[in-house]
């Protein structure tokens, strides 16, 4: 199992009001999964995945990912999972606009201190596996949405993570681009990578093997697409 989810509470305070955001969540993800987890704005979708990313830490229950229990880690180790265990896509690319594609995706290995040469050979590699191997010296403002967007993947993946976690990851794209980034997160977890996604639109969770959906804090199975 890459992610088991315990019993998960996230609560804020706003002066001295409570304010509940995800409720007594409980949640399994087999290793090569590919899963949605849908639900509309305000949901909590976007709190529960800073939690299983390790950018949050809920308030009480447990995290175990890829075996370790992750939910009582200090701000380092949340920070070497991270590095180490799971890649991001956003929904806004956060690619460094002055660095060519290829700096981009080498970025997580230089923070990782993979040595120059193999620095080099794995970005290429990651970015021949999303299709741009003739854009490798193009900067952002070179690229389309859909470039972009396939860079930042490359750049999630160069650190071979155990969990792929995208967070809508078509909303800044026209359709064709989203459907072309739809199918590379297909092919992907096609060659075994787990992908958890994060989605508002439908059409966009149907491409998952199972869709999970999140209301008001709280989890309900939709049952296999």
């Amino acid at each position: 199992m890459i992610l088991d989810l315990r019993g998960i509470c996230k609560e804020y305070h706003q002066g001295k009001m409570v304010v509940p955001v995800l409720k007594n969540v409980s949640f399994q993800m087999e290793e090569g999964e590919y899963v949605a987890i849908m639900g509309p704005s305000g949901s909590g979708k976007s709190t529960l995945m800073n939690i299983i990313g390790c950018l949050d830490q809920a308030t009480s229950g447990q995290v175990i990912l890829d075996g370790k229990d992750i939910s009582h880690c200090t701000e380092n180790e949340m920070s070497d999972i991270r590095l180490r265990k799971i890649g991001f896509v956003f929904q806004s690319f956060h690619l460094l606009p002055r660095q060519s594609a290829l700096m981009n995706v080498e970025m997580p290995l230089q923070y990782a201190h993979v040595p120059k040469k193999e620095r080099r050979e794995r970005a290429l590699r990651a970015l021949e596996r999303v299709g741009l191997a003739d854009r490798v010296n193009f900067q952002p403002n070179q690229l389309s949405g859909g470039q972009m967007q396939r860079v930042a993947i490359a750049r999630a993946m160069v650190n071979n993570p155990k969990l792929l976690l995208a967070d809508e990851p078509t909303g800044a794209l026209d359709s064709k681009s989203g459907a072309q980034v739809m199918e590379l997160f297909q092919r992907l977890n096609e060659e075994g990578v787990s992908v958890l996604m994060i989605t508002h639109d439908a059409e966009i969770a149907e491409h998952a093997g199972r869709t999970v959906l999140i209301r008001d804090g709280e989890l309900q199975e939709k049952g296999v697409n």
